[in-house]
């Protein structure tokens, strides 16, 4: 005996959402940067934050270091679109 489940279609939810074609330019552009200059990216921030801060430059230290967790947010996702693929492809 089968379930009602198991008899039903599944569809491909890639096929139901897939990428506009400005996010899929991006992913591969971004594919081709390894992923540590994220990391980098994020350390150069917090330590240009650092350099503001002991300057007195308050305002300036905040600001960049508020790019930190932005970096490393791009990092997850260029990983991700690294290891899963884009929808594009």
């Amino acid at each position: 005996m089968t379930s009602e489940l198991a008899r039903e279609p599944r569809s491909n939810p890639r096929e139901e959402h897939r990428e506009g074609p400005l996010a899929r330019s991006i992913e591969q552009q971004t594919a081709k940067l390894p992923s540590d200059v994220w990391l980098w990216a994020a350390f150069g921030s917090i330590a240009t934050s650092l350099v503001f801060q002991l300057t007195g430059e308050e305002r300036k230290a905040n600001f960049v270091g508020h790019w930190a967790p932005t970096f490393l947010l791009l990092g997850l996702y260029n990983k991700l679109v690294k290891l899963h693929g884009s929808d594009g492809a």
